[in-house]
């Protein structure tokens, strides 16, 4: 969950709002090296902002003098430090990024990115470079770029040994500037595809109007991640559903990672009139609330589809909306992600999420490790894409269910 502050921007694929910001300190009476400083400058950072006050019942300053003990030779050797430092926590989401790391994360959750449009991923069996989709309207689905095609060269450079970042780091750039790759069919036919990099909106929206066995008319929503732009975009799938007779919703969270705090408030003011959706706790015990203030943009009966991928601020507005009755879940019992992250920028254009506060649902729940137990357990295993939201979707199945039964009416059970 990402707080926003002053200088804040939204990064990376769990709930966290960030700062961007370089921390000074002081001069040390003897001079540090580069290495050094980047050491200090996050142990200052987790000092002044960690959740736990103990630091996982450790003396913090110890700690930071043991590290800066031992020789640091280089950037990379500063890293390596840095993340030893922060595994004395024991808190997997209080992590260093590096720059590249870093840079990914950002465009992740910003709502947009300057590239071709690709989204891509390893092969599991051949290990090679897939397209998983193109954006629509992007370069590369202009030129013709389909699911499966495979990308054994970027500008001449061969795919083989590049991880996934370093192959879209190849991609990326201003726009207006060109790239050429190497595309291999599933017919094994080659061809190269000369593309121009432009501005391109990432969509976590997936939206259909369904019909239930007995003809009722059904908005389907599935929401694949918080970023900046998935409020606007599920009010927009929202209004245009009404438009086309939707008396019913069932909204998808499965498998969603969270994102952006703020994302996740508004989009659960989409469906509230009022009522409390998160409280927040700081390291000092001061508990904060967000809170709906205005007319939801339907009031028809919502049924929410999560599992244990679902996380973060999917789990806050799957919470909000549970303890606030306004709908009824259905699936699996949640990841449980309690703990809000801020994200920082480093001097040398690394990033440190750092673990600043928790949260509660409405209801004062506290699901970090616990998640969040659906109205209705339903069993999902071996779902493939092309299953989603189809008859051999026992999750979605039991949403219609549920949906077509006299019983269920606004606010949920």
């Amino acid at each position: 969950m990402w707080f926003m502050h002053k200088q804040a921007v939204g990064v990376i694929s769990l709930l966290m709002a960030f700062w961007i910001g370089f921390c000074g300190f002081a001069a040390p009476a003897l001079a540090l090296t580069e290495e050094q400083k980047l050491v200090s400058e996050v142990w200052r950072i987790v000092n002044r902002n960690y959740l736990d006050e103990t630091f996982n019942h450790q003396n913090w300053a110890e700690v930071r003098q043991k590290v800066l003990g031992k020789p640091i030779k280089d950037q990379q050797g500063a890293y390596v430090a840095v993340q030893t430092m922060l595994k004395t926590l024991d808190d997997p989401f209080t992590r260093f990024l590096d720059p590249e790391q870093y840079r990914s994360l950002q465009v992740n959750t910003s709502g947009e990115l300057t590239g071709v449009g690709l989204q891509i991923a390893l092969d599991a069996q051949t290990g090679q470079l897939q397209v998983v989709a193109p954006i629509a309207g992007s370069p590369a689905e202009k030129a013709g770029i389909q699911p499966r095609d495979r990308i054994l060269q970027i500008e001449g450079i061969s795919t083989a040994k590049l991880t996934l970042d370093e192959a879209a780091a190849k991609m990326r750039g201003a726009s207006g500037s060109s790239v050429t790759l190497l595309i291999e069919g599933e017919d094994k036919s080659q061809r190269e595809v000369k593309l121009t990099r432009d501005r391109i909106a990432l969509n976590p929206v997936v939206v259909e109007l369904k019909k239930s066995p007995q003809g009722k008319p059904i908005g389907y929503i599935r929401l694949t991640q918080f970023n900046a732009n998935a409020p606007m975009e599920l009010a927009h799938a929202i209004s245009n559903l009404e438009k086309q007779g939707a008396n019913a919703y069932i909204l998808d969270l499965r498998n969603n990672p969270g994102g952006l705090l703020q994302a996740g408030v508004e989009i659960a003011r989409q469906w509230l009139d009022s009522g409390i959706i998160v409280y927040t706790v700081n390291r000092q015990g001061i508990q904060g609330n967000y809170e709906a203030f205005s007319s939801a943009l339907t009031q028809d009966p919502l049924v929410i589809l999560v599992n244990q991928g679902t996380a973060s601020a999917s789990e806050i507005l799957a919470g909000a909306l549970q303890d606030n009755h306004r709908a009824t879940l259905v699936g699996e019992t949640t990841f449980g992600k309690g703990l809000i992250q801020s994200l920082f920028e480093l001097s040398d254009g690394s990033g440190l999420a750092v673990t600043i506060a928790k949260y509660e649902t409405p209801n004062h729940r506290d699901i970090n490790k616990l998640g969040i137990k659906p109205d209705q357990v339903v069993a999902s295993e071996g779902l493939t894409r092309d299953k989603i939201a189809t008859k051999d979707d026992p999750q979605y199945q039991a949403a219609v269910n549920l949906l077509t039964q006299k019983s269920v009416v606004v606010g949920g059970v």
